[in-house]
């Protein structure tokens, strides 16, 4: 097979405050034909990121981050000579859009593979669609775990890959009192759940939990700080989402408290939730990441380059927007060898693709569709960054169920 047909790059357009009843300008009037067939006509892929609404602070960046990587994959002349032409809806932070949008994707514009969702409220929602439609959901999302589907490759983080570490580096460095706050929603009561089994089977102690709601406010957190206060537990481990982290970490601020004795930890914070608080306020913090911009190598520098030439010098890369870009690869390299949008024909060829990531080599592992990833402990700077501080010696098996994590946590992955 002979994939070599140059293609101009393509123009990357999306349904930001869109009219639900519209596909994305960029393929108005295509009409679709047998993915397999000989043509030359584009691939349609389905794009779901919220742009506007309490998670457009996260999502955004993972826009960006599938954005950059089609313009990338067009630029070197497409899948088999055939350009990739996003159909993009924003679901405007709501959940049950997720769900809606896929839908259309799949019935309405004959769209089978679909790269988006953050929360685990909305990959739920979009989970039937896929299962009962057979498509192939793309997650760029780090997530709770105990979850497998044939239609879902998980490219974010599962608990074995940042939650056992974490929790060895915090106990190790601060303590064994833990408080937990998060957003009242899937993923951070099942984190949280995971997080107290690996204290307590470490001699940990969890002092405090409160939920917030997703849209929670700055004054929403006002008296969870005093209860903090009181307590004063060794670390605050937020599951905290969207822009409530910046609430959370600026209502710890405004009390004094000092990230050097009794730091925010988190799973969900990145560079662009720090950037949206402040820097001074985010400095000092921790977060277990697969990816940091700050990670040295040649492929990484190459990413943040062609970000910030792309987005703007001020705007940072993260995890998340780094997970959407590697995932977008990695299907156009399986895409390339089969030809083929189908589900089961492509799937069987995506489990064990490797891809050299900005975090560095990356697998899709074929035991349960999620990926090998790195690990990775960083504390934020005054520069908005994070200072690697621990890192995995290479990338992690992915171990969504937790099989083994009564050895993995007294093992030494992370140094």
């Amino acid at each position: 097979m002979t994939c070599n047909l140059p293609l101009p790059a393509m123009l990357f357009e999306s349904n930001k405050n869109n009219n639900p009843s519209r596909p994305s300008n960029s393929v108005e009037g295509l009409i679709m034909s047998n993915p397999t067939q000989a043509t030359s006509a584009p691939w349609r892929i389905g794009v779901l990121f919220s742009r506007t609404g309490f998670m457009s602070v996260i999502e955004e960046t993972q826009y960006q981050g599938t954005q950059l990587a089609i313009e990338e994959v067009n630029e070197a002349g497409g899948v088999c000579g055939r350009e990739l032409v996003p159909v993009a809806y924003d679901p405007g932070s709501d959940s049950a859009a997720y769900g809606h949008y896929a839908k259309r994707l799949m019935v309405e514009d004959q769209v089978s593979t679909i790269f988006g969702c953050y929360t685990s409220s909305s990959r739920k929602a979009v989970l039937p669609v896929v299962e009962r439609l057979n498509g192939l959901l793309w997650y760029p999302t780090l997530y709770e775990g105990f979850e497998a589907s044939p239609n879902v490759i998980y490219t974010g983080a599962s608990p074995n890959q940042n939650s056992l570490a974490l929790c060895r580096y915090l106990m190790d460095t601060f303590g064994t009192r833990f408080y937990f706050v998060g957003s009242d929603y899937i993923y951070p009561r099942e984190s949280n759940r995971v997080m107290r089994e690996l204290l307590k089977s470490n001699g940990g102690s969890v002092v405090g939990e409160r939920y917030v709601n997703v849209y929670a406010r700055w004054q929403d957190f006002v008296p969870i700080i005093q209860d903090i206060k009181r307590v004063r537990p060794d670390v605050i481990f937020s599951t905290v989402v969207g822009e409530g982290t910046v609430f959370l970490y600026q209502a710890y601020a405004n009390v004094g408290l000092d990230p050097k004795q009794v730091p925010i930890a988190s799973l969900t914070t990145t560079e662009a939730e720090i950037a949206a608080m402040g820097f001074d306020v985010g400095e000092g913090h921790v977060t277990a990441a697969s990816y940091f911009q700050g990670v040295e190598g040649s492929a990484n520098n190459a990413f943040v380059q062609r970000f910030k030439k792309r987005f703007g010098a001020d705007i940072s890369t993260n995890m998340c927007a780094e997970a959407s870009y590697f995932q977008l690869h990695l299907f156009a390299k399986a895409l390339e060898q089969v030809n083929s949008l189908d589900t089961e024909v492509l799937r069987s060829m995506v489990f064990g693709t490797s891809f050299d990531a900005p975090q560095g080599a990356v697998t899709v592992n074929p035991m349960s569709g999620h990926t090998d990833l790195w690990t990775r402990i960083g504390r934020a700077n005054r520069q908005g960054q994070f200072d690697v501080v621990s890192q995995s010696k290479e990338p992690v098996h992915a171990d969504p169920f937790l099989i083994g994590y009564g050895r993995a946590t007294q093992t030494g992955s992370v140094q």
